[in-house]
């Protein structure tokens, strides 16, 4: 098909090209430029011309060295050069036929022609060698003298301009180019790829190195590496160039250095190579440097390599000793050994960096090594293949590892992944990572042989292997087994993974109701004898709850049988056994020895003599319990069970076999004796007081009752009985008991929320959390912050021990000015995001120097109003004594030190201010003066107090008047020498008693021959007052004069208080010593970024919703105060109008959840290194004279460079922008403007590194194939330039979940040894980036049993808590999870995995393990939790620190929430069927797994039991009713002495279906920092804004989608937004959200309770009557409109007419292919049944049996109509079913004839309705005149029909292929809308009676958001009606 292009997109793809057309067609454009830009302004040539002129800008600075000699000496060669490039270009789209693209190519052809013409006489002078000539000298001059004068960068540009001028040449003069030009071509191609753009390391710069070249560990990794002289070199065959004329391949020798060396092996890219080289360099420069003397360093120490080794093969190790394999990690006698250790890391880490999706596959890679590492010993000392005989060293190109290794593994991978069908096919139909990886965990993965045979049993299933980028087009070929485990969807997983906590429970739940159920019900009846021998009973129990777990563990592990070891299927089969034959042997020998009764003390104390006379039944147990015993000798000696574990010698493996099968993961997990004594005795302190609670609450008031109603004869029902001779009223029991025991398995977890409230908020003040919480503590401790954080955050030397006391004074004085400069850069980074005003930070600020005041110069909101106080104080003083005055300025510290301040800084400024040294000499006199009458205590006597108010107003005027900005400083220098005189008169004549003789007498400085007389102080330099070090002394004496009130409330913004107050509270808390920038450990960040905002657009801002509200505005009222100082900030009448908006974006965007918010938190760690770099290595005088943190560019170049050289190699930045390069490309609006924000970011923070993926069209044989590619990039000049491209073996993201994938691809390109994770929607501050250094100490440091931690824990800060109502609900709940939630999860129940994102991680410890998350498609969808599963599962150790915070957003909105709650919901049932929670659950010691079980996944499975109770209390209760079994029990007098303990007993449901004990952490942790008046005050509030509304609400979301995802899957990543939520969702939009997770689930209780209501009696007179219906009905409301409360003006009229007309809309449309459910109520019906498509047999059944329970409604109802007059016959049930279809068949008619008759035979269609109405009027006047039916009946029967109704719907759904294919399918959709129509009006009604209430609507806004916005809101509506357009 012919394609047609525009001028835009012709030009376009220009530009996408190579270099060279890129360069000559700016050659062909430069005489053009101007003509160009004269064509018609069309919309496309408009946007050609911006084109051009970026492309030109790009390609000018490329060229711009040699520009002028290129260009105008030689202009016929320039000529050539042009036409040349039109034909290229044109060569490149023949075919573009597009708007003004024929015009374009014809003015271009044109204008050559005429320059043609016009140089022909030119060019008839020279000839080739004129053009040889000027090569050659541009060689000889920019390239050979230019290595030793000119940096990297420029070299760059040189070669790239040589590459050009040659090809050009050859173009011209193909046949005269001789041999000598081919060899400097040759040379200059192979040179250039050393100056190709660099990461960090300009690894080839010349004679002129960069700083970072300098670095003495640089270049001892860089000779290291470069230890190749010994080397053997491979022959490498090399494919000729273009620039090669002859057709002989030539052989080269690479030799650079060892990465080069393996590459030329190994075929490794080139881009990896340089990727490792610098990663590899960095790694030892980093490790080697720490605690090294700088002086002395030339080479790296050996124990470094050796160190780096260790660490890097310690899993590879272990996994060679687990298959009893030896590593090939040789090292023969007499070798290099450091060359050697350098080139097995080196080949690792190619391994690793080109890997793609199998680095998730950790084993794989181990694998690989260990056959390639055979190659290197091979290559180096015997060079013959072991097996084959080949000889080694001979490569077959740059991509072959890719192409023979790589490669086919993901062909693999990508087929597993297809099987999965989009996460629609169940877990055991495909392999996922897990199953690839563990394949490598047996010795049958050597049955790959090596190289690998792709007819191997790992390919053999697979399809046939393609080419490196070919991938299957679908899923055939028979399917492999899964590995060592299987995920089914079940809840069996929760028992067979937590077996041992269910047999607890349910053992100690026996014994406790057998003990209840004695005669006494105390617990000490377990010492009767009877009573005893019934509690053996429980291991009976516990026998049959084996035999089911054994069960469990042989069906849900069928489907990897196959590739299980004979050993494992032996050890399930005889576990099997062993539990048949305890199943049937306990219960013989229990029932044998009833009649051989024993007593518990008679059983003890007759053991040890009588063991013969024992019963058989005591002799089985004991033998039953042995195992037990042997396992809990192991648990007290968890150093024996590590060891055990740990070991593969097989003895150790044989013994240990029965107990846990071996795997590779899982061993040694056990954790110190100090952790374990401190977690076993929370839960033994946790355990006693659930089962008290639950003994004594739970269980023993219910024994009463029920004993009673088993003795009860119930003769007459109020239904047909089917079972009216059921015994003992078992029914009654079951419903009585059920909610009990469902209330008993469930409470622990509100036990766990007490104690992890109680032991958290102990374990927080020990830590000293919340000392410094508000600004009053701030002040009182401030004088402490500046030791504090000397001690904390500088690193200390020895030299500073034992030092003199004057050196010591010395040292403070120099830690405070360090301090001074770290709170200065802090208070100036709030100031910068708009936190503060000017007036706050010049009174947060301390002074940059401090060398000439004697006292320490503290911040003027410690010191506001102390002058003026001191002022009065002693002008009111009446005594003459000097000491008592002084000593009551003396009682303030801060008074003495603000009046000694204020002092010497005025003498200072007074002595800097004056010229004349007269007029110095009188101020020193002064001060001699003052000073002199202190000593001898006459200060009173020589000087007057009362004039000290009228000095203090001249020199405030004094103050401002220099910091008064004067247009004409003539003017200003007389003012100032005006107001000057009259102080210094004030001070002689009215101060002091004795000034006139000090200006009497002559100044021996004064010129006394001068006959001119001058008066004094006239002479001043008044340039001073615009020196900016002396006009900070200024303003800061201005402010201690001027502040009279208190600054207590500095600064006036919370967020700042918050930050101040928890950095200053920091210092005081327990963390790690800093070390220096040189010797800390080395990070990188990582962020995953995909689609979200970047930077808010201008129009984004000032778009209005339908209320008329845009972002802007609504940012304006939630944070009014910050947006006053933005104004403030830029109030510059030099700043454009385009400037000014750019700045309004970023403040916006700076609020939002965006990307350049994150970056410019994540680069505060570049800005606080730095100057932490500087603070160590400047001098006293640099520090005392001041460094400006906000302006390094004052400090001089070189030590500018070297602070740049030490941070880049210690930290990196990389945002993993997945689809920047489609931006990139892409002609969508929003897809540029991101591509250009992120371009932006990467252009102003220099350091940042994007990585992205790349797909690419290439051409292989002819035809076109997708190529991918990893690529970093950096800013450059003006464009972002390419660093590394590394070619993938396929899409990455169609493996797995996308945000691990991404992760994936870009965690090659981090740096150095830990790597934090950030999310796209953090930020994080300044202040905290300076405890970076302190934090990764925590890798280092010294515990106990030498454990370093893999995973630092770091709390996150919700800074969205202020957007609303929900927001901050959202935040308290969040803020308690990451703090007192994490803090007891880490010390001492040791279960903190990774639940996000500021965590650091051990990243050489991840990186060959599988990384730093998991990716398998949904069994991984909450991909962060699975690292922390895999890092303990591996032996890591995770911590958590609390003095170190990073700042997180969350969602805002209702709906946002929402469907953050569903995603973890999805992802926790996804864990549930996982094998990391079944090993860790199976694995873990008893109480850590309980610690595990009620953290993770049972937390959701308790709040799903939570609401299970609800119904089960509810069914029970409706059974009761309708049968008339409660009637007739509490009409039994013997069942009213126990009718109180029963209520209590049923009561207590209720207590936890609120769940208000789950917001204790919540309470304690804001108590704990804030107050516990605040947190008091804070629950009131949340409760009066309907928290409680919403945690119920959220509570219904976990339930349903915990237990859909693992019933049915479904499981998805669900895209929030995390916007601000400023708009109305309409109420379809809500019905679609929640119908089946809320609004069905709501309207089932709400018929419950109404039927409960109607037909029971059993609460009613009781005191608990109220409390329990309460609590339900406060259940319904809260699931049926908590969506509508929580929803922007959800009760506004218009509002609610507009949401109707939409909703009937909805429900009208019809669906069909394409249609979206947005737009279709069918489509979306079809939608919300895609679960039961892909469901299993076993999920079908369980939908089908749990919708019998509607039909319960109708059994029950209809026997209590009064038109069965009390017949209990099962004819009347069967006569309702009569009626039921008669409904059902009068609809399909009425349907039918619609569809039929309704448009063309309308009047039969009419006859036929009016029929059908008669005959309904007929049937129903039978019925009351002769069946005696009444309204009441007519009322119940649609109580009874209409869940009836909906169980056949569910029926229909579930049944839905049958129906389909009978043709029924259409009537059931039809009864689905009718039923969809009936809910949307039960729920719609109450919406619009609230919304005729305007006062309504207020109350909502005023509850949702903060009251500025509500203010700021109405007031608008009221003035304009309208929101009032933002001004710029």
């Amino acid at each position: 098909m012919r394609r047609t292009k525009t001028v835009h997109q012709w030009t376009v793809s220009l530009f996408h090209r190579p270099l060279l057309p890129l360069l000559l067609f700016y050659v062909l454009l430069m005489r053009s430029k101007k003509r160009i830009l004269e064509l018609p302004t069309s919309k496309a040539f408009a946007i050609v011309h911006i084109d051009l002129q970026v492309g030109l800008l790009c390609c000018e600075d490329i060229l711009h060295p040699p520009r002028q000699k290129l260009v105008f000496d030689l202009q016929w060669f320039v000529h050539v050069g042009r036409f040349h490039a039109f034909e290229t270009a044109h060569r490149m789209d023949q075919t573009s036929t597009g708007r003004g693209v024929r015009q374009f190519k014809t003015y271009m052809l044109h204008r050559l022609e005429m320059e043609g013409e016009q140089t022909k006489p030119e060019l008839a002078n020279n000839d080739a060698r004129e053009i040889r000539k000027y090569y050659l000298d541009f060689c000889e001059t920019n390239i050979k003298q230019g290595e030793n004068t000119k940096h990297p960068e420029e070299m760059a540009k040189v070669y790239q301009i040589a590459t050009v001028l040659y090809d050009v040449m050859t173009t011209l003069f193909p046949l005269k180019v001789d041999n000598e030009t081919q060899r400097h071509a040759k040379e200059i191609e192979r040179k250039r790829e050393q100056y190709e753009h660099y990461n960090i390391l300009p690894l080839y710069a010349g004679m002129v190195k960069p700083a970072i070249m300098k670095l003495p560990e640089i270049e001892a990794a860089i000779g290291a590496i470069r230890n190749v002289d010994n080397l053997p070199m491979p022959r490498i065959q090399s494919a000729p160039t273009i620039n090669d004329n002859i057709d002989m391949q030539e052989e080269r020798i690479i030799k650079s250095d060892m990465l080069d060396w393996l590459s030329s092996v190994f075929g490794f890219q080139k881009g990896n190579v340089a990727n490792q080289r610098e990663h590899l360099i960095l790694l030892l420069a980093n490790i080697d440097v720490r605690n090294k003397d700088l002086k002395n360093y030339h080479q790296l120490d050996s124990g470094t390599v050796e160190h780096l080794m260790d660490r890097i093969f310690k899993n590879y190790r272990s996994w060679c000793n687990y298959l009893h394999r030896k590593s090939n990690l040789k090292f023969p006698p007499g070798s290099d050994r450091q060359q050697l250790q350098l080139l097995y890391i080196g080949l690792y880490l190619l391994i690793w960096g080109e890997a793609s999706n199998v680095r998730f596959m950790p084993e794989c890679i181990c694998y690989i090594f260990h056959n390639m590492a055979t190659e290197i010993h091979g290559i180096l000392y015997s060079n013959v293949h072991r097996v084959s005989g080949d000889v080694y060293g001979t490569t077959h190109g740059e991509e072959s590892f890719l192409r023979n290794v790589i490669s086919p593994i993901y062909q693999v991978l990508y087929k597993e992944a297809k099987r999965n069908k989009g996460g629609k096919a169940s877990h055991s139909a495909w392999r996922n990572y897990d199953d690839l990886n563990e394949y490598f965990w047996s010795d049958k993965c050597f049955r790959l042989k090596w190289p690998m045979d792709g007819k191997a049993d790992f390919f053999v299933h697979s399809d046939e292997i393609k080419s490196a980028h070919e991938r299957p087009k679908s899923a055939a070929g028979k399917r492999k087994p899964k590995t060592n485990f299987v995920e089914v969807r079940t809840f069996w997983h929760l028992y067979r993974s937590f077996d041992r906590m269910w047999i607890f429970l349910i053992l100690t739940f026996q014994a406790m109701l057998i003990i209840a159920w004695s005669s006494s019900g105390s617990p000490t009846a377990i010492f009767d004898k009877d009573v005893f021998e019934n509690v053996l009973s429980i291991f009976i129990t516990s026998a049959f709850l084996n035999l089911l777990q054994a069960t469990l563990d042989i069906i849900l592990s069928l489907n990897a049988w196959r590739s299980l070891k004979f050993t494992q299927v032996l050890r399930y089969l005889l576990k099997f056994a062993v539990a048949v034959v305890w199943a049937v042997v306990l219960p013989i020998g229990y029932s044998s020895s009833v009649q051989n009764r024993t007593g518990l003390v008679r059983f003890f104390s007759n053991w040890a003599g009588g063991w013969r006379d024992q019963s058989f039944y005591n002799y089985a147990v004991a033998i039953y319990l042995i195992p037990n015993i042997f396992a809990a000798l192991l648990f007290l000696l968890p150093p024996l069970r590590r060891t055990m574990e740990r070991s593969n010698l097989r003895i150790i493996v044989l013994v240990m076999w029965w107990a846990q099968p071996k795997l590779f993961i899982g061993r040694g997990m056990h954790e110190d004796m100090v952790s374990l004594l401190k977690y076993t005795l929370f839960w033994i302190l946790l355990l006693v007081s659930k089962l008290a609670f639950s003994y004594y609450v739970e269980i023993l008031p219910l024994v009463g009752p029920t004993k009673v109603i088993m003795g009860i004869k119930v003769h007459v029902y109020e239904w047909h009985e089917f079972f009216p001779n059921l015994p003992h009223n078992i029914g009654v029991v079951i419903a009585i008991w059920a909610p009990s025991v469902l209330v008993y398995f469930m409470d622990a977890q509100i036990w766990y929320a007490i104690f992890s409230t109680i032991f958290g908020g102990i374990h927080g003040a020990f830590s000293h959390l919340g000392e410094i919480r508000t600004l009053g503590m701030l002040r009182s401790r401030f004088e402490a912050v500046p030791a504090a954080f000397s001690d904390r955050l500088l690193p200390s030397s020895k030299e500073e021990f034992g030092r003199i006391d004057s050196e010591a004074d010395s040292s403070e004085r120099k830690h405070i000015a360090k301090f001074s400069q770290a709170w200065n850069g802090f208070i100036h980074s709030m100031r910068i995001e708009d936190l503060i005003s000017h007036r706050e930070r010049d009174l947060l600020l301390v002074p940059s120097s401090s060398s000439d005041i004697p006292v320490i110069q503290w911040p003027p909101f410690l010191l506001a109003s102390k002058i003026p106080i001191a002022l009065d104080m002693a002008k009111d003083f009446k005594g003459t004594d000097d000491a008592e005055l002084f000593s009551r300025i003396k009682t303030d510290d801060y008074m003495q030190s603000a009046v000694i301040e204020c002092y010497q800084t005025l003498r200072c400024i007074l002595e800097e201010l004056l010229r004349d040294p007269g007029d110095k000499a009188i101020i020193d006199q002064i001060c001699r003066e003052v000073s002199m009458s202190i000593r001898t205590q006459k200060f009173l006597t020589e000087f007057r107090m009362s004039g000290m108010p009228l000095l203090s107003d001249k020199l405030e005027k004094f103050l401002n008047l220099l910091l008064e900005d004067f247009e004409n400083r003539v003017m200003q220098e007389s003012q100032v020498i005006n107001v000057l005189q009259d102080i210094m008169e004030i001070i002689t004549q009215d101060v002091m008693t004795h000034g006139h003789a000090i200006l009497e007498n002559p100044s021996p400085h004064m010129d006394n021959q001068s006959d001119k007389k001058e008066q004094k102080f006239e002479k001043i330099n008044i340039h001073l007052a615009y020196d900016k070090s002396w006009r900070e002394k200024v303003v800061r004496l201005h402010l201690l004069f001027t502040v009279k009130e208190s600054a207590i409330n500095v600064p006036m913004n919370l967020e700042a208080r918050r930050r101040m107050t928890f950095f200053t509270n920091s210092l005081f808390m327990r963390m790690p010593y800093a070390p220096k920038v040189r010797n800390m450990l080395s990070f990188s960040v990582l962020t995953p970024y995909y689609k979200e905002d970047v930077l808010y657009s201008d129009d984004e801002l000032r778009r209005e919703n339908e209320d008329g509200i845009s972002i802007l505005f609504y940012l304006q009222k939630i944070y009014p105060d910050e947006w006053t100082n933005f104004q403030e900030r830029t109030n510059d009448p030099k700043l454009t109008d385009k400037k000014r908006n750019e700045l309004i974006c970023q403040w916006v965007s700076y609020r939002g959840q965006t990307l350049s918010r994150t970056v410019r938190g994540m680069m505060y760690y570049r800005q606080a290194l730095e100057l932490q770099c500087f603070l160590e290595d400047a001098g006293d005088r640099a520090i005392f004279g001041g460094y400006p943190p906000i302006d390094i560019n004052n400090v001089e170049k070189k030590v500018v460079d070297h602070l740049h050289a030490v941070v880049n190699i210690k930290f990196t930045y990389v945002v993993s922008c997945q689809v920047y390069g489609a931006q990139k490309k892409s002609s969508d609006t929003r897809d540029r403007s991101c591509y250009n924000n992120i371009l932006n970011l990467m252009l102003t923070y220099p350091s940042l590194r994007v990585a992205y993926i790349d797909e690419r069209d290439e051409t292989v044989n002819g035809k076109s194939e997708k190529f991918y590619y990893s690529v970093l990039v950096k800013g450059g000049d003006k464009l972002d330039e390419e660093v590394y491209r590394i070619k993938l073996p396929g899409p990455p993201t169609e493996i797995g979940e996308g945000k691990p994938e991404n992760q994936n691809h870009a965690i090659i390109f981090t740096r150095g040894e830990a790597l934090q994770t950030i999310d796209m929607n953090q930020d994080n501050y300044l202040e905290e980036a300076f405890k970076m250094r302190n934090v990764l100490e925590e890798f280092v440091k010294r515990r106990r049993k030498q454990r370093k931690p893999t995973i630092l824990g770091l709390r996150e800060h919700i800074f969205t808590g202020s957007v609303s109502s929900l927001a901050w609900f959202m935040s308290n709940q969040e803020t308690s999870f990451v703090t007192i939630g994490q803090r007891i999860l880490a010390n001492p129940l040791r279960v903190r995995f990774h639940y996000g994102h500021p965590d650091i991680f051990d990243r050489i410890f991840h990186l060959t393990r599988g990384g730093i998350s998991k990716a398998s498609k949904i069994i991984n969808l909450s991909e962060d939790i699975f690292s922390g599963f895999n890092s303990i599962l591996r032996q890591g150790y995770i911590t958590h620190h609390e003095y170190i915070q990073v700042g997180k957003g969350r969602d805002v909105g209702m709906n946002q929430i929402s469907l953050f709650e569903a995603k973890v919901a999805n992802g926790n049932g996804e864990q549930t069927l996982s094998r990391d929670v079944y090993r860790l659950g199976r694995r873990f010691d008893f109480y850590r797994m309980l610690s595990f079980y009620f953290t993770t996944v049972g937390f959701y499975f308790s709040s799903m039991i939570t609401v299970l109770t609800v119904y089960v209390f509810l069914y029970g209760r409706l059974y009761m009713v309708l049968s008339g079994l409660e009637r007739v029990i509490l009409d039994d007098p013997n069942i009213h002495l126990s009718k109180a303990a029963l209520e209590e007993a049923l009561a207590t449901q209720s207590v936890f279906q609120l769940g208000l004990l789950l917001v204790l952490p919540m309470v304690m942790e804001i108590g704990l920092e804030r107050g516990f008046r605040t947190a008091l005050g804070h629950f009131i509030i949340m409760q009066l804004q309907l928290a409680s509304v919403f945690f119920t609400f959220q509570l219904g979301t976990k339930a349903h989608y915990f237990g859909r995802t693992i019933l049915h899957g479904g499981s998805k990543y669900r895209a929030t937004g995390r916007g601000f939520v400023v708009f109305h969702a309409k109420f379809a939009d809500n019905y679609r959200l929640y119908s089946r997770s809320h609004f069905v689930k709501g309207l089932e209780l709400f018929i419950l309770l109404i039927v409960y209501e109607v037909y029971g009696e059993s609460y009613r007179g009781s005191k608990l009557y109220f409390f329990v219906t309460f609590s339900m009905w406060f259940l319904v409301a809260s699931w049926l409109f908590a969506p509508f409360v929580f929803n922007p003006s959800g009760f506004e009229w218009q509002k609610t007419v507009d949401d109707w007309t939409d909703w009937k809309r909805w429900m009208g449309n019809r669906g069909g292919i394409g249609i979206p459910p947005e737009k279709s109520w069918e489509s979306w019906w079809d939608g919300e049944q895609e679960h039961l498509k892909h469901t299993n047999i076993r999920g079908r059944v369980l939908e089908i049996v749990l919708a019998f329970r509607f039909l319960l409604y109708q059994y029950g109802i209809v026997y209590h109509l009064n038109i069965s007059h009390h017949i209990k016959s099962f004819l009347v049930y069967g006569l309702s079913w009569v009626v039921m279809a008669t409904v059902l068949v009068v609809l399909k008619m009425v349907s039918m004839g619609r569809r039929r008759f309704g448009t063309d035979f309308q009047l039969m269609f009419r006859i036929l309705k009016g029929l059908l109405f008669l005959g309904f009027v007929s049937v129903m006047t039978v019925l009351f005149v002769v069946c005696a039916l009444t309204i009441s009946d007519l009322f119940a029967a649609v109580l009874a029909f209409m869940p009836t109704g909906w169980a056949l719907l569910l029926i229909g759904q579930a049944f839905r292929p049958l129906f389909s294919r009978i043709g029924l399918w259409e009537s059931i959709k039809e009864l689905g809308r009718a039923y969809e129509y009936i809910m949307g009006l039960i729920i719609f009604m109450p919406i619009v009676i609230l919304s005729w209430f305007p006062f309504v609507s207020e109350f909502q806004t005023r509850l949702l958001f903060n009251q500025a916005f509500s203010r700021g809101l109405q007031i608008s509506k009221i003035l304009f009606g309208r929101k009032d357009a933002v001004s710029s």
